[in-house]
């Protein structure tokens, strides 16, 4: 395997070690993570600052730090403030190493020559012959060049009215964190009432290792400006712990605290239980949208009310819902869906899957033309339920133009200027058929 050589490794960390010095280490830290690839962190450190202009060197921030966005607090004014980025890597060292000599080695030979090209490799001898593309196993140069850094560096210029040791306070947004919710839920066996566990993912993708921190999680929607080509995802609405969470209102949003301090690793995802909830009341519902391409589907709903009686009332935010049944041998998977962030006492409706025993069949029997632009058309929608229970089925018809119902053999409920639901009971292994007609008119 191709590798720098060791003389060089030990030059890196030799020429580093002398830069930076003595590495300052945090007094405190608290990282606080949105939805929206966000994250702001505030780390308070002891320095010891000499009066008048010095440079400070911070070596150990997210390689996705913003370094506008950096707010420094101490005794003392900062002058200038320089984010050094270049990285150490074997392509960026070869790159400056360009006209210069290189060794490259194997198991069986050793070549020294002029780089010419870096990728792929073409050296120089002495007497002017070229090696091209050569097998090597080890590379070698002289030294570490100028400009490049192994960590992503702060360099800040000071100015201190006193010498001696001080906390400076630097707060700064970082991209590559975030978080979601995700929930799992256990029906009991007669679909009434169900357990609910929610828990919270933590994405740590800013290059950087956060220990013992200070954890908080911030639910609204945040406007943010972008330079780039980006897209803002938004600010989910978090939800009021039980355990291992503290919520407050700050603003228009809400915070969540973790009441303990974590590590929050680099290229890690961190789950935290957020709340569990027994006994929720849900009533199982089935519904058919008529005259939409489902193929005569029905679906099939799980709803919820999100209220204190019903063992809940807490701000739910977005998320994946994944719900589980037993069978009486043990827990099957039932189906998911994906819930909107939902403000306590508000329904909660899950889409499970579609019915195997409930059939629709669905025609116009009647589609005359009145008048100018008047028409009549009568349908005819037969639910077959092949279970062993008694149903309703929710008929969900979108009604287009300017409408009127003339008759049917049900009432039903006005949703919208353009939406009527009929709720139509079918008897255990038995039929029902809706008819309806409907007056159209075109303007």
């Amino acid at each position: 395997m191709k590798k720098i050589s060791l003389i060089l490794t030990l030059l890196i960390v030799f020429t580093f070690s002398f830069l930076f010095g003595q590495e300052s280490t945090s007094k405190s830290l608290n990282v606080t993570v949105y939805n929206s690839n966000l994250g702001v962190v505030k780390d308070v450190r002891t320095m010891d600052i000499r009066k008048g202009i010095t440079q400070v060197r911070i070596t150990d921030v997210p390689e996705m730090i913003d370094p506008t966005s950096v707010l420094i607090k101490f005794n003392g004014s900062v002058i200038e403030q320089n984010y050094q980025y270049d990285l150490v890597n074997q392509q960026k060292i070869l790159e400056k190493y360009i006209d210069r000599d290189i060794t490259l080695s194997s198991d069986k030979s050793t070549i020294k020559g002029q780089l010419l090209s870096s990728n792929p490799i073409v050296l120089k001898e002495e007497d002017g012959s070229l090696i091209m593309s050569p097998k090597y196993d080890q590379i070698t140069v002289g030294a570490l060049p100028e400009g490049l850094i192994t960590k992503p560096t702060l360099v800040w210029t000071l100015e201190s009215e006193k010498s001696g040791k001080q906390d400076v306070e630097m707060t700064y947004q970082t991209e590559g964190m975030d978080w979601h919710a995700e929930y799992v839920a256990m029906l009991n066996p007669d679909d009434s009432k169900m357990d609910l566990k929610s828990w919270v993912s933590v994405d740590n993708k800013s290059g950087a290792t956060f220990k013992n921190a200070n954890l908080k999680l911030v639910a609204g929607d945040v406007n943010r400006v972008y330079n780039r080509n980006e897209r803002d995802n938004g600010i989910e609405y978090a939800l009021e712990p039980v355990t291992q969470f503290k919520e407050k209102s700050f603003f228009e949003y809400h915070i969540y605290n973790l009441q303990r301090p974590t590590t929050i690793a680099n290229n890690e995802t961190k789950q935290i239980s957020l709340f569990d909830a027994s006994n929720i009341k849900v009533t199982k519902k089935y519904k058919y949208k008529s005259g939409y391409n489902n193929r005569n589907k029905v679906e099939v709903f799980v709803e919820f009310e999100n209220t204190k009686v019903n063992n809940l009332g807490i701000p739910m935010p977005a998320g994946k819902v994944r719900l589980y049944k037993s069978d009486g041998e043990s827990v099957e998977f039932i189906g998911e869906d994906l819930i909107e962030h939902t403000p306590r006492d508000e329904k909660v409706k899950l889409r499970v899957g579609n019915a195997f025993d409930i059939i629709v069949d669905e025609i116009i029997k009647e589609d005359k033309l009145i008048a100018d632009k008047v028409w009549e058309v009568s349908y005819d929608i037969k639910i077959k339920n092949h279970k062993d229970e008694n149903i309703v089925v929710d008929v969900d018809r979108y009604l287009d133009y300017n409408w009127e119902i003339l008759n049917s053999s049900l009432q039903y409920e006005k949703q919208s200027a353009a939406d009527i639901i009929f709720h139509v009971p079918v008897k255990k292994n038995d039929a029902t058929v809706l008819s309806f007609t409907v007056r159209y008119t075109r303007q």
